[in-house]
């Protein structure tokens, strides 16, 4: 039998071994150059740790609050589509996987169970990703499913007016999603010859004139708080704030949109300047590490969310391969904090990191 894995990057090859390649190549490939889904990873690599020594770390607390619910680690799970490509058990094992940790999981738009579901797979603190379809009837009857079971806030994606080229997905002619909550709601028939029916999927649903304004839209149709998904920029930050979001989450789509978009830990900083602690920032894309979550929080972010790596681990063990990728990840966070001089969370300050830039202009 090969030895258990001992970091979360080492699912990433168990997955590989149990999924068909169409199905691993959905979930490990980004658009075009794949540029940004590589630098995702290389950016966090770039950052270096500035440990303080002799501390008191004999008790190290993880725990933290987001939207006023308590967790156990600053680490969430990312909206990731159609889980029941890596285990027949979807997403209702990843849920139960969050649970078990104590952290919260944001179920996506596209999701293999449905929202009903997942809602009664376990009792936990759940948050809704939203696509906002041309049929807007479509989308606010799934925010009203979502509020109505227990879904704690809605994860607006807002990067996605058209479908990003992963071209692994058009050489392999991905299949369209069976999305189960649309079942009864939207019958759309895709078949695309010419490459992914996924991509000819979401350009024929996704609402390619959602703006700014249509935070409102969304505001009246539900009373849960609204986060935005896919800012990048001081500048969209700060039209978030005006648009009275509950929260921020930088994030490149996992560089599965526009390649060549920057990697979102280097723009971190920039998002939580213009954001000046009225609303939390989260940030996802390349988190492999507990050392990622440390520079992650040293730069600003309430949390960090992990996507592909709750994949690999659901495909390789189910439910048990989630828990085991997100308690890596909490183990390593809770090391870096003692070996840091970071008793909790708070302690973790700006000084605690050097960016690539700040090494070069260094005249330490």
């Amino acid at each position: 039998m090969a030895s258990e894995p001992v970091n979360v990057n080492e699912f990433q090859e168990l997955a590989k071994k149990a999924l068909p390649k169409m199905y691993y190549d959905f979930y490990n490939g980004g658009a075009e150059d794949q540029y940004t889904l590589k630098q995702n990873i290389e950016a966090f690599r770039r950052i270096t740790l500035r440990p303080r020594v002799l501390v008191d770390v004999s008790r190290i607390d993880m725990s933290t609050t987001l939207l006023g619910y308590k967790i156990s680690a600053p680490i969430l799970i990312a909206p990731t589509a159609m889980h029941q490509l890596a285990h027949p058990e979807g997403e209702k094992a990843t849920a139960r996987a969050a649970a078990a940790c104590n952290t919260i999981m944001v179920l996506s738009f596209t999701s293999t169970c449905t929202i009903e579901e997942v809602a009664s797979s376990c009792n936990a603190v759940r948050l809704f990703q939203l696509y906002v379809y041309k049929q807007r009837d479509v989308s606010a009857e799934l925010v009203k499913r979502a509020e109505r079971y227990g879904f704690k806030a809605i994860v607006l994606t807002v990067d996605t007016p058209k479908f990003g080229r992963r071209e692994a997905d058009v050489k392999n002619k991905m299949i369209a999603p069976i999305i189960k909550n649309l079942e009864g709601l939207l019958k759309i028939e895709v078949d695309s010859d010419d490459g992914s029916n996924l991509e000819a999927y979401a350009n024929r649903t996704n609402d390619a004139s959602l703006c700014w304004k249509d935070i409102e839209w969304l505001r009246s149709i539900t009373s849960l708080p609204i986060l935005v998904k896919g800012i990048l920029t001081h500048e969209d930050a700060r039209k978030a704030i005006e648009a009275g979001v509950n929260g921020i989450v930088v994030s490149n789509h996992g560089g599965r949109q526009l390649d060549y978009a920057p990697p979102t830990i280097s723009v971190l900083e920039e998002v939580v300047h213009a954001v000046g602690g009225k609303v939390p920032v989260l940030v996802d894309g390349g988190v492999r590490r507990g050392t990622d979550v440390f520079k992650a929080l040293a730069l600003g972010a309430q949390a960090v969310l992990v996507g592909r790596p709750v994949l690999y681990g659901l495909a390789a063990m189910g439910e048990s391969g989630v828990r085991t990728v997100i308690e890596m990840l909490k183990k390593e966070l809770e090391l870096t904090m003692a070996l840091s001089g970071c008793p909790n969370l708070r302690d973790i300050k700006r000084s605690h990191v050097m960016t690539h830039h700040e090494r070069l202009h260094s005249k330490i």
